[in-house]
């Protein structure tokens, strides 16, 4: 999966968030992007996904313009392509942590109970299938939120202060899950974060601001 970012500028209004971000992600590799509070970093992870529009520039996903597409084919490309990791986690409540974990297989017609307990086993998780998020610590329900991010085998994960809420040491326990399976899946990786730690590993660092982005 190689994505590409050309010349991309995103206003509100008036105020430019940021402006000329030109960058390439191989299949593969990891990617970490920072940048002050209010830089834009979660924005342009959203660009690109397609889940929020430019104003300028391009996004490429394999050869495919999400610029060009319409919400139904962007929806369904996410689906299938893309994985999500966030700060606050969005395990559904309501659904036990293999349920959970299994929602975009079933999303794609294609449940795999078997698959979902690898994935659960993968992360750490194994045996805790039946809990209820509840039920489990922050660093446990990071760590159901990356099975799940990555149970479809997507090309590209997108991850937006996956630690922000963990201590230390159960952020590096996070971020290591998180590593491993991405290289064990071939997934490129792209990371926005604040911390140091998070982006210790990484392929390349990035510095995003208000008039482009550069190599730290």
């Amino acid at each position: 999966m190689r994505l590409v970012i050309d010349q991309l500028c995103k206003r509100y209004g008036d105020k430019s968030v940021f402006s000329q971000v030109s960058l390439q992600v191989q299949a593969g590799e990891f990617v970490a992007i920072r940048g002050e509070s209010g830089v834009g970093k979660s924005t342009l992870l959203n660009c690109m996904a397609g889940l929020d529009r430019w104003d300028s520039g391009s996004v490429t996903l394999n050869g495919q313009d999400l610029g060009a597409l319409d919400e139904t084919a962007l929806a369904g490309l996410r689906r299938k392509d893309i994985g999500f990791v966030f700060q606050a986690f969005h395990v559904l409540p309501h659904l036990d942590v293999a349920q959970n974990v299994g929602l975009p297989l079933l999303l794609l017609g294609t449940p795999d109970a078997q698959h979902v307990q690898a994935m659960l086993q993968a992360v750490g998780l194994d045996g805790l299938g039946a809990r209820l998020p509840q039920t489990l610590s922050g660093g446990q329900l990071q760590r159901v939120a990356i099975a799940r991010a990555l149970v479809h085998r997507p090309g590209l994960l997108l991850a937006d202060e996956p630690t922000g809420n963990l201590d230390p040491s159960t952020a590096a326990v996070v971020m290591d899950a998180l590593r491993a399976q991405c290289r064990a899946q071939g997934a490129a990786l792209v990371l926005v974060t604040h911390s140091d730690a998070a982006a210790r590993d990484a392929d390349r660092v990035l510095q995003l601001g208000p008039n482009g982005i550069s190599t730290v």
